[in-house]
């Protein structure tokens, strides 16, 4: 499944809700990928302060990958 995430935020839900789709606890995707379940708890609730590095770890834990994409262009206002 995509989703898409415009905010630190919503990369924090995203986080979440595919840990707990995959029913682990912080403990248990940190240990998998060397980070300690307070970092998991950061990038879930306040990514901004998190590095990329965990970002990359964590999203390799929960099966999760990165895709940079160009947003598709919003079509003119027009006024009637």
């Amino acid at each position: 499944m995509d989703y898409i995430a415009h905010t630190p935020m919503q990369l924090g839900k995203v986080l979440r809700g595919q840990r707990k789709t995959i029913n682990a606890s912080q403990r248990d995707v940190g240990a998998a990928v060397g980070l300690l379940p307070k970092t998991i708890s950061k990038l879930e609730l306040d990514p901004e302060t998190a590095t990329l590095e965990s970002l990359f770890k964590l999203l390799s834990a929960l099966q999760l990958e990165l895709v940079v994409r160009s947003r598709p262009q919003e079509a003119p206002h027009r006024e009637w």
